[in-house]
């Protein structure tokens, strides 16, 4: 039995990517096997493929990328009584060796990873959630922020930072956020103040937050100059971009999948208190115009792609 999947037999730019029949894996103990409907584009997907995350974790070519998967459960290992075939799931599927991933129309993931998709939840915002929320609660629970906390978040209107921007307003603290002036006006609507990103940046936050700021979220890199010289005395900083943050007191997050944690992200979602910016919904194989989509920094929120028909929700 075969499947279509997005895979690449090398290190490289998009043009290595390729549309290609891949054997349906099989699924092992303690793991579901997911018939995926979306998968969604984070920049780490094309990090990975250009080889930049080698250091950490080892290829097995051909690679599928992806770790962003909502779907329905097709199969079960032995000892998952969690899951049953028909459920509909999302998960941050990451694996310790990069191979098997999302951009596929089957992907087996950790049961543990895997987090029930409620009832009024798509599979488009359910797909587009699992890396960026996960990462946004882990920096928002790192930073410590709460009530009464200044906060900037650099990158505020992209796939980690438009959520990590909701989270932190529902703690009680006051978000500035940069992001281009094209969406300035969707950062207001989720109650945060907009600033113009690059040069200058610091003398515009200081415009809002003369003292400076209680703590940097740092999700773009490149910014670390600007990050402390608006971080206060005693304030804190992380970058999920910028390791080097670390020399300066700060912290880098990695967030690792953790199935449920998300569940309780998906819920918020279903409640209307998390709202998913889904930038475009593009087919599988049209992966390489999402990267390069993804990579120039035009987007507002997350780009999903179509696997196969959704689940109506």
């Amino acid at each position: 039995m075969s499947m279509r999947a997005i895979t690449y037999d090398q290190y490289g730019d998009d043009s290595v990517l390729q549309l290609t029949e891949r054997p349906v894996p099989k699924v092992g103990p303690s793991e579901v096997r997911i018939r995926v409907t979306r998968a969604s584009v984070n920049p780490v997907d094309w990090k990975v493929m250009s080889g930049g995350l080698d250091p950490l974790l080892d290829a097995h070519f051909p690679v599928v990328p992806g770790w962003d998967v909502a779907g329905v459960v097709d199969a079960v290992g032995p000892d998952t009584p969690e899951h049953a075939v028909g459920d509909r799931v999302a998960a941050y599927a990451r694996k310790q060796v990069v191979s098997g991933g999302t951009y596929a129309e089957y992907v087996t993931v950790a049961v543990d990873d895997v987090a029930a998709v409620p009832d009024g939840v798509s599979d488009d915002d359910a797909a587009a959630l699992p890396l960026a929320g996960l990462t946004a609660q882990r920096v928002l629970e790192t930073l410590e922020i709460g009530s009464g906390d200044v906060v900037l978040v650099h990158a505020a209107s992209g796939g980690v930072g438009h959520l990590l921007s909701q989270l932190a307003v529902a703690a009680g603290a006051r978000v500035i956020g940069s992001a281009s002036a094209r969406n300035h006006e969707r950062l207001r609507a989720l109650g945060v103040e907009p600033v113009e990103y690059g040069d200058g940046l610091v003398e515009r936050v200081r415009e809002l937050a003369p003292e400076g700021v209680d703590a940097v979220a740092d999700l773009v890199g490149g910014v670390l100059d600007d990050s402390l010289a608006l971080r206060r005395d005693g304030g804190r900083l992380a970058s999920i971009a910028d390791a080097s943050v670390e020399e300066h007191g700060g912290r880098w997050v990695w967030v690792r999948p953790d199935g449920p944690r998300l569940a309780r992200l998906l819920d918020e979602v279903a409640a209307g208190r998390l709202h998913v910016e889904v930038d475009r919904v593009v087919p599988l194989e049209q992966t390489a115009d999402a990267f390069a989509a993804s990579r120039d920094g035009s987007t507002a929120g997350k780009i999903v792609l179509s696997v196969s028909d959704p689940v109506v929700a």
